[in-house]
């Protein structure tokens, strides 16, 4: 079948379209910044249209020609979306209706009975009703939160759970919840295409779980190997006043965090699973919460920090952070960059790393080894002194004294990860940019993901300890330099920051050139 997506660049318009591709449609998606799909790996698969939801002229074009619209348009961080995502819904159902398109596919908020909505779950039903007066059969699938890394919902979860430990329990924390896995979501919307045109009306989706955020603040920590969370309850503390220090907290913009605990005043449980008479539950059942967790936890647990979008089956899994995602979604990664410009060129550069902890050694760091030998016996690591076998040549996979060689992109970059005991997980990128004429850029960046509180103290603690050792490591790399090619430094640069997950598409690139 024929079918458009608009919201395209969102969580799940992203995640949508290579399953629909996957499912043998045709797709076509509308964004109102098509640069952001350049990085996704399904961009040439797709006919993309530049246009915005209000522009009635941008959406009739996107529609014509079409079957089936994926609606998945929502606009929290405006601070009048409610107005604005009723004025889309109107433009858009008017044009369906005129498109003389096949189906019309919506995702919604649950809306509970006999309780007082919030104004964004408010919306989400307006904007429902709005599309089935189209005239165009109208599926609605109502969900609560959805659980993947980006997802809004989830992202809000991971922060205040892996960053307070002792929590404060306002009555919204003790609502009930009936999340659902990205995937079951995905499996619904790419199966609802196919539905006859009499099956116009909304269904609510939902996991086969149901808890309090509470709850579910307490089993994420479990899976994610943090110490049980310790709840106080309080009488007051409204939704408002709590987006005021989750915003202190968490990265989450503050508009967006307002309307997702505006929206913690109301149970979401499904009143019904009337879905299940078209389409029947993915194979194997719908996801379980903590196997959604852990799927949306999977890659950084297991030690993996995205180096490119791979187009290979289990990196574009949707449970997986994707290049589309806010800035501020997959979790928190700190950086520490040092920057050289050096009159050597890259291979030489290559070289340098290559010999880093082998037959050179770090003789401007010598505290370096030390710490990190102390580090690994308080962490149980045996006492060690391991080297690559091939000296100049390293391998993914390989020791090198404290540090495993995760990734080797020969000549421009060399990935290590700290293979100690830390609340959270090390690497150190060395990457090498060619500027021609003899000169190269060279990058050392230093990567951390928190794991917990611990984790945030321990980056925040060790800055005059990291500028001192990776400093160090830095001279070094430089000094092999000079000794090979009788190089000169002409400019360097040192930053310290922070970035998330989501944002991981850069992580693959060499430097460009330090300023």
């Amino acid at each position: 079948m024929r079918c458009v997506i608009f919201g395209a660049t969102g969580y799940l318009g992203a995640r949508l379209a290579p399953a629909l591709l996957a499912a043998g449609h045709e797709v076509r998606v509308m964004a109102r910044t098509p640069a952001k799909l350049d990085d996704v790996p399904w961009r040439q698969q797709v006919d993309v249209v530049d246009g915005d939801v209000t522009d009635r002229e941008r959406v009739r074009g996107a529609l014509e020609g079409q079957q089936v619209l994926y609606y998945l348009v929502h606009s929290l961080l405006r601070s009048d979306f409610v107005d604005f995502d009723a004025r889309a819904a109107s433009i858009v159902a008017d044009a369906a209706g005129q498109a003389g398109l096949s189906r019309i596919v919506y995702v919604g908020g649950i809306i509970p009975d006999q309780q007082e909505l919030s104004d964004h779950l408010a919306s989400r039903e307006e904007v429902g009703r709005l599309l089935g007066k189209s005239k165009v059969p109208t599926v609605e699938l109502r969900a609560a939160a959805i659980i993947g890394a980006g997802s809004a919902s989830f992202e809000m979860l991971r922060y205040l759970t892996e960053r307070l430990p002792l929590m404060v329990t306002p009555r919204w924390l003790r609502t009930r919840v009936q999340p659902i896995a990205v995937r079951d979501v995905l499996y619904y919307l790419t199966n609802a295409a196919e539905l006859p045109a009499e099956v116009s009306r909304t269904f609510d989706i939902g996991g086969p779980d149901t808890f309090t955020y509470t709850e579910m603040i307490r089993k994420y920590a479990a899976i994610a190997g943090l110490v049980r969370r310790v709840a106080i309850p309080v009488p007051v503390l409204t939704p408002w006043l709590s987006s005021h220090w989750v915003n202190l907290i968490t990265p989450l913009p503050r508009v967006l965090a307002t309307s997702l605990m505006d929206s913690l005043e109301n149970d979401v449980v499904c009143a019904e699973h009337d879905i299940g008479e078209h389409i029947p539950d993915p194979p194997g059942g719908l996801t379980h919460y903590e196997e959604a967790v852990e799927l949306a936890l999977a890659r950084l647990r297991a030690g993996e920090l995205q180096t490119r979008w791979s187009r290979r089956g289990d990196d574009d899994a949707p449970s997986r952070p994707l290049p589309t995602d806010p800035a501020w979604a997959g979790g928190s990664l700190k950086e520490h960059v040092w920057e050289r410009r050096l009159d050597a060129d890259a291979e030489t550069l290559w070289q340098a790393f290559e010999a880093l902890g082998t037959v050179h050694g770090w003789s401007a760091a010598p505290l370096a080894w030390v710490l990190r030998g102390w580090m690994g016996r308080l962490g149980g690591a045996a006492k060690v002194h391991r080297r690559p076998p091939h000296p100049h040549r390293l391998h993914a996979g390989e020791a090198l004294d404290w540090w495993r060689v995760e990734h080797v992109q020969r000549p421009h970059l060399l990935r290590l990860r700290a293979d100690i005991a830390l609340p959270g997980r090390l690497w150190l990128e060395l990457s090498a940019h060619d500027d021609g004429d003899g000169r190269s850029s060279f990058r050392q960046t230093t990567l951390f993901a928190p794991h917990g509180l611990a984790g945030e103290a321990l980056w925040a603690a060790s800055g005059p300890v990291r500028d001192a050792l990776l400093g160090g490591i830095a001279r070094d790399i430089t000094s092999a330099v000079q000794r090979r090619a009788g190089a000169a430094v002409f400019s360097e640069v040192r930053s310290d920051g922070e970035r998330h997950q989501g944002a991981a598409a850069a992580f693959h690139r060499v430097p460009a050139r330090s300023r």
